[in-house]
This record gives structure tokens, C-alpha cells and sequence, in this order.
């Protein structure tokens, strides 16, 4: 039988950062919003009641808006990655990783409501 792989859900986090290759986007900032869904088996924590036995949604969204907000990227693929890698190394319990991130207010010359790259990232081995 294969293993459980649960999900922890984060939706559209927000934070106000500088990220993009324009000049004027790192001089005047914009809204992101940042969505995490966290794949683990989270059997023991249902059946223990236990914060020890999982990942804190508080912890792992808190990892995110430090990295969104105290970092500068060109690109948000490049945000996305970061998030993704150093939230598999911080929490030794997660399986994988899926980052979105939702630029709404990206410099496009297009009627939009956004671009949004998502990507996801399993642990190894």
C-alpha cells in the first residue's frame, strides 16, 4: 500500500516586497501573495494531537514571508526556488514542496490580473 502524503495548505500570503527586473520595481515594491501546499504524512499528528508531529503552518508560512520580504529577486521563479529549498531543509519532515507565487501587479502592457509562477520541489533520497 503506498504511503499517506498529506498536504498542509497556505493560500495567497501576502507581502509587500521588491522583487523584478525593472528599476522602478525594486524603487517603488508591490503586493505578492505567496501560496505553499506542504506534502507530508500527517497520520501521527491526527492520531497524537501533537504540534511535535507535524509542520506549523505558522513556522513554515513565517520561513516564506522572511525570504519574500528581507531578499530581493529578479525573478519569481528564483523566489519560488529559494522558499521551496530552504523549507525542505528547515523542516525534515516534509516530502515536497509546491510554491506559487502571484505577481498581480506585474509591469505587463496587458489588460491581466496577474502572472503566477508555481513549482514543486520533492525531497530526494
Amino acid at each position: 500500500m503506498p504511503e499517506a502524503l498529506d498536504r498542509i495548505l497556505i493560500h495567497r500570503l501576502a507581502v509587500f516586497a521588491r522583487h523584478g527586473v525593472l528599476p522602478e520595481e525594486e524603487v517603488l515594491g508591490q503586493r505578492f501573495y505567496l501560496s505553499l501546499e506542504a506534502h507530508l504524512d500527517l497520520g501521527e499528528a491526527g492520531r497524537s494531537d501533537e504540534i511535535a508531529a507535524t509542520v506549523s503552518y505558522a513556522d513554515l508560512a513565517g520561513l516564506a514571508h522572511r525570504i519574500a520580504t528581507e531578499r530581493r529577486f529578479r525573478l519569481i521563479e528564483a523566489l519560488a526556488e529559494t522558499i521551496a529549498q530552504e523549507a525542505l531543509a528547515a523542516f525534515p519532515t516534509l516530502r515536497g514542496l509546491t510554491v506559487r507565487i502571484d505577481k498581480p501587479g506585474a509591469p505587463v502592457p496587458l489588460v491581466l490580473d496577474g502572472v503566477a509562477v508555481e513549482i514543486t520541489r520533492m525531497r530526494r533520497g
